[in-house]
């Protein structure tokens, strides 16, 4: 088996990092950061969406192990006292393989510029540059309205318990094909209306964003942010790719929740 390894880059998480390698190294795995079969993510849940980005060319090919060197993130199964059992799992054990839906991001352009295309393992917002934010917005090709506001920000099921919860956003079960578009900040009085509910579409809808104004925008896939210009459409759907994560014991995702959120 191959492996790579992502650091969050503080003197913790290296020192994990290098610990680890040495000890599957020394059960003869091989290291590969190119074409890796598994990646460990030290660090936080940030580490890991960066290690998704990484490695998004060969999602059906790698799978994702995550161990948290800080406050219990939603990716990490494992904690740095638990390193020595989780290689002895990767070494010895066959994993389970767990898949989670991904947010597909498709950007076309003004005056037939080609179109961009990004995959979302959270969540991506759309802002204007200034001012506020208008767009019409489109479900399965109809008109469903006019937004007003801050912006929007549509979530995959894994990513519903991050901006998307700050937003008022429903919390979604990973298992569920979907994606999430919720407001933020948007303008409702006698002359504009939004619907100012976050709206769940399921995998065979889409949703369009259009401009109705400006054409420039500020759009984040993740921990990513990019400047867009003439923009023509935004498409978001739920992706034909998934995660794959590599799960060597149960970690339930309503107790991740409750972890997370509720308990003391």
């Amino acid at each position: 088996m191959k492996f790579a390894i992502t650091s969050k880059g503080d003197s913790k998480s290296n020192a994990l990092m290098h610990k680890m390698r040495t000890y599957l190294q020394d059960f003869n795995l091989e290291y590969d950061e190119d074409q890796p079969d598994i990646v460990i993510s030290v660090g936080g849940d940030g580490t890991l969406l960066y290690a998704f980005h990484r490695y998004s060319s060969r999602l059906d090919r790698t799978a994702f192990v995550g161990v948290h060197t800080g406050h219990l993130g939603f990716y990490a199964d494992w904690v740095p006292e638990e390193i020595e059992k989780l290689v002895i799992a990767i070494a010895k054990t066959p994993y389970q393989v767990i898949e989670y839906p991904l947010l597909e991001v498709i950007i076309r352009y003004q005056h037939g510029g080609k179109e961009t295309r990004y995959l979302g393992l959270n969540e991506s917002t759309v802002k204007a540059v200034e001012g506020t934010l208008v767009m019409d917005v489109e479900i399965r090709g109809q008109h469903f309205e006019r937004f007003r506001g801050d912006g929007l920000c549509v979530s995959t099921p894994s990513g519903s318990t991050a901006y998307n919860k700050a937003l008022g956003g429903a919390i979604i079960h990973p298992s569920l094909p979907a994606i999430q578009l919720a407001e933020m900040a948007s303008i409702n009085n006698k002359v504009f209306r939004t619907i100012g509910s976050p709206l769940i579409l399921p995998a065979h809808h889409t949703c369009m964003l259009k401009p109705v104004n400006k054409t420039d925008f500020l759009i984040t896939i993740d921990h990513l942010t990019l400047l867009h210009k003439d923009v023509k459409s935004i498409q978001f759907r739920v992706a034909d790719e998934r995660i794959r994560f590599a799960r060597f014991r149960p970690f339930p995702f309503w107790k991740r929740v409750h972890d997370s959120f509720v308990a003391d």
